[in-house]
């Protein structure tokens, strides 16, 4: 009888599972929104430990359930990122104006205007602006905590690279190296 049982139990749970409660989200925007030139989803400028390059929050994790976020970057002279990896996100980048270079993994390119790169993630990445000029809209998928990340940083008064390190490690990132130079 308790072979009988065992067999059963998971057939018994069928219905319950075909007809259980489903989780909804309330934090969904439900409306379709803009973002005006020079603004973005937070309210603040972002990324202003790096200096004068904005990094804009154009759809926010929030408006998303967490399915992504996308951010503008406007860049200026010779500036990118430190070799990094994300745990637990994709990332795409289209250029919209500028030249860049990125490295992922084995991929060295340098990308133009209207090029795209798609970045998995657990692949160690970087990417460098080579033009004077640049500007890039690039998602995360899913959202995670790199909103989070941009926000505490631009808490910081000058936040040393130890610091801007451990940050990037408490929301899902890890820098593995120094930014490429040209």
């Amino acid at each position: 009888m308790k072979r009988k049982q065992f067999l059963l139990a998971p057939i018994a749970a069928l219905p319950a599972i075909a007809l259980g409660k489903t989780e909804t989200h309330t934090s969904r925007t439900k409306l379709p929104f803009i973002v005006q030139a020079g603004n973005n989803r937070s309210g603040v400028p972002m990324m202003k430990f790096m200096g004068i390059h904005p990094n804009d929050v154009v759809v926010s994790r929030k408006d998303t359930d967490n399915a992504l976020s996308a951010f503008l970057f406007t860049g200026y002279g010779n500036v990118g990122t430190p070799l990094h990896v994300h745990f637990n996100q994709d990332e795409f980048f289209t250029v919209i104006e500028g030249k860049y270079r990125f490295v992922c993994g084995e991929v060295d390119a340098e990308l133009n205007a209207g090029d795209t790169i798609f970045l998995p993630r657990n692949i160690p990445h970087q990417w460098l602006q080579l033009s004077e000029n640049g500007k890039l809209i690039y998602t995360v998928n899913p959202a995670g905590e790199l909103e989070d990340f941009f926000q505490e940083a631009n808490n910081l008064k000058e936040p040393t690279q130890e610091e801007i390190d451990k940050l990037a490690l408490k929301h899902g990132m890890k820098h593995l190296g120094p930014p490429l130079s040209r």
